[in-house]
């Protein structure tokens, strides 16, 4: 699973010249779902999506709150791109990425756990074509992965 984590003063998803998702100060959500993710990955990007201490306090310029200390929102858009290969040819290969049907089920899933916060989640709409707006904070941005542990072990057995 792949995340782009952006902190935002605000964000939103339009499609069809609809705003459909909208935030205020917060985090953009980037997602990308891996064929071989299971809800453990879920759940390891939810907590660090939320915990992330990516604020800064009152009284110091130092990142020292989460997007829940600070009651921030979350904008969720789907973005299988994040698993796009373009080392060989001209076009990128999306090999690595779920399919569709597997990879709108987890999504779903991730955000249901981030709801599970209280804050105000609000999403694009999986598979659309989308365009989002983002005013990044900072800028500040990361790229958090985590792999399903059976991916992990063959590339170690590979590597060996």
């Amino acid at each position: 699973m792949r995340v782009i984590v952006q902190r935002v003063t605000t964000s939103s998803v339009t499609i069809a010249g609809e705003i459909v998702g909208q935030i205020g100060r917060g985090l953009n959500l980037l997602v990308g779902i891996a064929a071989t993710d299971t809800e453990a990955e879920l759940d390891w990007m939810a907590r660090k999506c939320l915990d992330l201490r990516l604020f800064p306090s009152a009284t110091s310029d130092r990142w020292e709150q989460s997007v829940q200390e600070i009651g921030g929102e979350l904008l969720v858009v789907s973005q299988f791109t994040l698993y796009g290969d373009g080392r060989k040819g001209r076009r990128p290969s999306f090999d690595r990425a779920a399919p569709p049907d597997r990879a709108a089920a987890l999504y779903e899933q991730f955000v249901a756990k981030l709801r599970t916060s209280g804050l105000k989640v609000a999403t694009g709409v999986f598979g659309a074509m989308m365009q989002v707006t983002i005013v990044n904070d900072g800028p500040v941005t990361l790229l958090l992965e985590r792999e399903a542990q059976q991916q992990a072990v063959k590339a170690e057995e590979l590597e060996s």
